[in-house]
């Protein structure tokens, strides 16, 4: 298997069908709604999360064109959580993968509408597939509870409170965190395929997106504070700046560097057994190595 080709067919692919989606919006909403939608999704993303799906499907027995539904609406979320997090009420970010946020872009007020438009987009999309069956509904619910308020919205709001000067900030709060606002929303494409395929590999794989997901964020916390504008494509030195209590700030940069190796070697654990699983291999190591 060539991992890099495997991997941007999986993100053309993807592509396409974003494409497609996205030109059935024109006549649907007012043109400035609809502009602002395609900039925040089209805003240069690595498509991690519709990768991982893909990937999964394959593992689990699933055509992934079958799923390419839960692959948009998991972008559209993960896409809109962006959004929101730009906006200056939350982490006041002007740059977002190396263009203006979508609310420096379209203004405040259209930043705030167009994230609302992709998170209801996502279950519309959702619930528009084909054969839409008891499995489908399961992983639909799990979807939703891991982009929701005990999931990726609850990190968030332990996030925004998340800074030095909070008691509760040490390695269980900052874990607690990590589970919610990142890790969730990594696990979920890799869920929905078990779920569809009647579970199988879900803990496997479940155990794999989690700690992956903390790998994922500890890497995020060690590039904030060595990576630039132009690399990072957004502010560096940011939880820095609002005294963010992040894995750096813990364990300091070599602590942290240590930390991700031991979640990524997790990683690759909750791999065995599973057959066919070379590309999951591939995946984590990529993005232990990244450097934006």
């Amino acid at each position: 298997m060539n991992f890099d080709n495997k991997f941007n067919n999986y993100v053309e692919s993807f592509n396409l069908y974003l494409d497609n989606f996205l030109t059935t919006l024109d006549k649907e909403a007012p043109q400035l709604l609809v502009d602002s939608i395609k900039y925040s999704v089209k805003n240069g993303g690595k498509r991690v999360r519709p990768t991982l799906l893909f990937a999964s499907a394959e593992i689990c027995g699933v055509e992934p064109i079958k799923l390419i539904n839960y692959a948009l609406a998991i972008e559209f979320i993960h896409s809109y959580s962006l959004v929101h997090d730009d906006l200056p009420a939350m982490d006041n970010d002007d740059f977002r993968r190396g263009q203006l946020s979508t609310h420096k872009k379209f203004g405040e007020d259209i930043g705030i509408l167009a994230g609302d438009a992709l998170l209801n987009l996502a279950m519309e999309i959702c619930l528009s597939k084909q054969d839409f069956g008891l499995n489908d509904v399961k992983a639909t619910k799990l979807l939703f509870e891991y982009a929701g308020f005990s999931g990726m919205i609850g990190g968030q709001v332990l996030d925004l409170n998340n800074n030095s000067n909070n008691t509760q900030a040490g390695k269980e709060f900052l874990y607690s965190v990590y589970l919610n606002k990142t890790c969730k929303l990594l696990t979920a494409p890799l869920l929905i395929p078990s779920i569809i395929s009647g579970g199988k590999y879900y803990d496997k794989l479940k155990s794999f997106g989690e700690n992956f997901g903390y790998t994922f964020q500890i890497i995020d916390d060690i590039l904030d504070v060595t990576s630039s504008l132009q690399t990072l494509g957004k502010t560096p030195n940011k939880d820095e700046q609002t005294n963010k209590c992040t894995s750096v700030k813990l364990f300091g940069l070599d602590g942290a560097k240590k930390l991700a190796k031991e979640h990524y070697d997790l990683t690759i654990q909750a791999l065995d057994g599973i057959e066919n699983c070379d590309f999951l291999l591939q995946f984590a190591k990529k993005f232990l190595e990244r450097k934006y």
